[in-house]
């Protein structure tokens, strides 16, 4: 689905497309605003306790059923672990420590261009329990990874995780 900028909101004149910036854009004639089409940016919980990682089994499309990190998009005015730290409580109802950035990937979500910032994570009180768009949460060993997983970012974030439990284990 493509969103499409109509009319301009600072003054309602009816918008057209015309090169701004070295593309073509969504410009107004009458007061010269130009519609810049955003990147979604989603944040990400690769979340620790125990030496098992936390995944939540998606309840919605896309990849409904698969298994995922937590995760969701940053609202307006959110600072990434601000919406990490939402994310994660809205899907898991856990309050997270958030480490730093594991990696950022591109989204494989074809309806959102942008990226994923993946963060670790660590919880040490209460246990997880599924809620808003998640129908499971469970605690997975590096060896019992399960093969559903939903997006390629999360498939990348476990196994920079699995690199790093090896290491750790020798």
């Amino acid at each position: 689905m493509r969103f499409e900028l109509n009319f301009c909101p600072r003054c309602g004149h009816l918008l057209e497309d015309r090169e701004a910036f070295g593309r073509i854009r969504r410009v107004c004639p009458a007061c010269g605003f130009v519609f810049f089409r955003d990147h979604k940016i989603a944040v990400g919980a690769l979340i620790e306790r125990d030496g098992h990682v936390l995944l939540a089994r998606r309840a919605v499309t896309p990849q409904k059923g698969k298994w995922a990190l937590p995760a969701g998009y940053m609202d307006y005015g959110e600072t990434p672990e601000d919406a990490l730290r939402r994310e994660v409580k809205e899907e898991t109802g856990l309050d997270i420590t958030v480490g730093d950035v594991l990696s950022v990937f591109p989204l494989d979500n074809p309806d959102a261009r942008g990226v994923i910032i993946i963060y670790w994570a660590q919880t040490n009180t209460g246990e997880p329990r599924a809620d808003d768009d998640v129908s499971e949460v469970a605690w997975f060993a590096p060896d019992e990874l399960p093969e559903d997983l939903a997006f390629e970012s999360t498939r990348q974030a476990l196994a920079l995780w699995r690199t790093r439990c090896l290491d750790a284990s020798r």
